[in-house]
């Protein structure tokens, strides 16, 4: 499995990402969407680097250009809640992709440990199309894994690329052991090299669903 880490190189990137872990700047809900909204429109822009192209004749008023355009029937998947601003960055760049939608969630079974389950799913048809599965934390990888499982009832996708913003080593390695070798990049922003005892990335940047759309009730 590739592994692209874009935040080892220095970009405009590496800013949004600070604002996202800012505690100050965490106090403007619309700001920290909005940060998560750009690193998804740059995620995607880099993914399309990856596409296949081919040339098209397209007629202007003056004339015929000849222009290379993506060929890949595209999806995009997101994990509610926290992923719906990282999609909608995705989808502003891949206007044209489908949509899918995946909710999961904590079950706890005491103060620290706790099962992942998938309550919910709604998607096209994946056989034969390049699938985006957008998750802005990585924390386990737990939830990215059971989302990929669930979609796979959807049909088989040609390839698989996995967004995540900040992922916890932990998650690399395990995403790395279960998900496709051959069609499979994982895209990261941040890597950090701590979880603590409730499975929360460290340094991380806290929840980022509550961040986005306030507190929920437990």
């Amino acid at each position: 499995m590739k592994i692209v880490h874009l935040g080892e190189s220095n970009s405009i990137l590496n800013r949004f990402v600070a604002g996202l872990r800012d505690v100050n700047i965490q106090k403007d809900r619309q700001r920290f969407r909005r940060n998560v909204e750009r690193i998804g429109e740059i995620m995607a822009y880099e993914i399309s680097k990856t596409f296949s192209y081919s040339a098209k004749n397209i007629a202007s008023p003056l004339g015929v250009a000849r222009m290379y355009t993506p060929d890949e029937s595209v999806v995009i998947s997101t994990i509610l809640r926290a992923g719906l601003p990282f999609h909608h960055g995705f989808l502003s760049y891949l206007d044209d992709a489908g949509s899918a939608f995946v909710s999961a969630y904590r079950k706890y079974k005491d103060r620290l440990n706790f099962d992942i389950h998938i309550e919910y799913i709604a998607s096209p048809s994946l056989t034969g199309k390049l699938l985006i599965i957008t998750d802005p934390m990585l924390a386990t990888g737990s939830s990215m894994e059971l989302a990929y499982k669930a979609l796979q009832t959807k049909g088989e996708p040609s390839c698989i690329h996995l967004a995540s913003i900040i992922a916890s080593r932990q998650a690399v390695d395990y995403i790395r052991e279960v998900m496709p070798e051959s069609r499979t990049t994982l895209w990261l922003a941040a890597i950090d090299n701590d979880l603590d005892d409730h499975s929360y990335i460290v340094p991380g940047l806290g929840d980022a669903g509550d961040l986005a759309y306030g507190e929920k009730e437990d």
